[in-house]
């Protein structure tokens, strides 16, 4: 999963929330054109993305239209049951971080079902996994999205309404499980199935052999 860079006010380059492109950027400041008056400079600007030509627009340094929150797209493997969820936290972030928080639980909850789990009861999902050998930075990742979204439906210790950042670091914590969990493997089966099938039988019977 390649780093995803956050559109940000001036910056020369990042990913394109309407075309999702890494891409370079090109401000132009907006003037207010009143008749028989010269045009006026504004507190607003654009952002044109040079791979699909089309703007974003920003009022002093946040990001106006489109609305979203600068957080990453979906994974690519991210399954289709969870993909409707995690965009619509990311649509109303900005403006709600705990009902994003709060839906990214939802998401997570979906997840576990794909991961072969229950789905009912995160905590007992993420001690199943646990138990099955999953790695301790995976564990942290999906407590880390467990805790923090609890705190989206349950307000407790963590404000998430003063701090957006705790809210918008979920969506990146999400994208990782996916990573580690789906794309990796999928990719090491994929690779697997080139090797000759001699090969292949010989694997099948050295495991058959293992005590």
């Amino acid at each position: 999963m390649s780093k995803y860079y956050p559109p940000t006010y001036k910056e020369s380059k990042f990913h394109c929330l309407l075309c999702g492109v890494y891409s370079k950027q090109f401000w132009r400041t907006l003037y207010i054109h009143i008749p028989q008056r010269h045009p006026t400079e504004s507190d607003f600007t654009s952002s044109v993305c040079e791979h699909c030509g089309k703007s974003c627009f920003w009022y002093e340094d946040r990001m106006i239209v489109p609305s979203e929150a600068p957080v990453p797209p979906p994974h690519q493997d991210m399954p289709v049951d969870c993909i409707e969820v995690y965009n619509e936290a990311r649509d109303i972030v900005a403006r709600s971080p705990r009902a994003a928080a709060a839906l990214l639980r939802l998401c997570l909850q979906k997840l576990m079902k794909e991961l072969g789990e229950k789905g009912k009861n995160i905590n007992d999902d993420i001690g199943s996994l646990v138990s099955k050998g999953l790695p301790v930075e995976v564990q942290q990742a999906l407590d880390y999205c467990r805790v923090v979204g609890n705190n989206g439906v349950h307000p407790g210790e963590i404000e998430l309404t003063d701090n957006p950042e705790i809210s918008h670091s979920l969506f990146e914590m999400i994208n990782f499980i996916i990573e580690d969990r789906i794309s990796r493997p999928k990719k090491v089966a994929e690779l697997y199935k080139i090797l000759p099938e001699g090969a292949l039988q010989a694997v099948e019977k050295r495991d058959k052999n293992v005590p």
